[in-house]
């Protein structure tokens, strides 16, 4: 008689976020060389940087010449008599434990998890994973990992990842995760899924990747981590969890 074995996973997602400045370092309100020095300063049809009293504080501005953000290889810059000048990394998680139930050779599970990140008055971030693979509860056994991207293979033992839509993944019209969202839309936001984690329909995990970044100061990304597993019949029974460790590091 034929048998398989199974194995029970359960999911959880902890995020960690954490940016490293320089001490003392804010974002500038003047630009300085040899030959020239230009203070934050307004030019368009009036305002005022800090109008305040006992009882009131705020800025104004009247017909701003530019705003948003310009930027090339070599500088940015920030226009817009209202720009903040605090520099600041968020990252959002919304997930919660997933138990995958019981697993077997003949079929691949999956699950997913969202996150979003914005870094303000920055040169860009990157989101790593710091987690290692599941791991069964009663031994140091942890499932096999697809070191490159590879396509879902069930009855081989693989645990992988990726970032975008994985269309058609479990039959016609049957899709898994999402691409990255920009919000509020591409002309504000810019980030991205990493190289390795980018390509529909195939997976990787390696501890220590990167699997998200931005080049830039953005607004918030949205994305969706797709989880794949699949054993084998030499896959050791017994409880396998993953708790998922993901850290945004801003650069200033």
């Amino acid at each position: 008689m034929s048998w398989v074995k199974q194995i029970r996973t359960g999911l959880s997602i902890l995020v960690i976020a954490f940016f490293v400045l320089p001490i003392n370092v804010l974002a500038q309100t003047s630009s300085t060389s040899p030959n020239y020095r230009v203070d934050q300063t307004f030019f368009g049809s009036g305002g005022e940087l800090d109008a305040s009293s006992t009882n009131f504080r705020s800025k104004q501005t009247l017909g701003e010449l530019g705003v948003g953000n310009t930027a090339s290889t070599s500088y940015q810059a920030f226009a817009g008599f209202n720009t903040d000048a605090e520099p600041f990394i968020e990252f959002v998680v919304s997930g919660a434990t997933i138990d995958l139930g019981v697993l077997d050779t003949a079929q691949v599970r999956t699950a997913t998890g969202n996150f979003a990140v914005r870094a303000w008055n920055a040169s860009g971030y990157v989101v790593q994973t710091q987690s290692d693979p599941p791991k069964n509860s009663a031994s140091p056994k942890t499932l096999n990992t697809t070191t490159t991207p590879t396509a879902s293979a069930p009855g081989t033992e693989q645990f992988g990842i990726n970032l975008v839509l994985n269309s058609n993944f479990c039959g016609a019209g049957c899709n898994l995760g999402a691409n990255p969202l920009q919000q509020p839309d591409s002309t504000f936001s810019f980030g991205t899924a990493a190289a390795g984690y980018n390509t529909a329909n195939l997976f990787k995990y390696v501890k220590g990747d990167i699997v998200a970044s931005s080049n830039k100061s953005t607004s918030i990304t949205n994305y969706t981590v797709s989880y794949l597993y699949n054993i084998n019949n030499s896959t050791p029974s017994g409880l396998y969890v993953f708790n998922h460790v993901l850290v945004a590091t801003g650069t200033y």
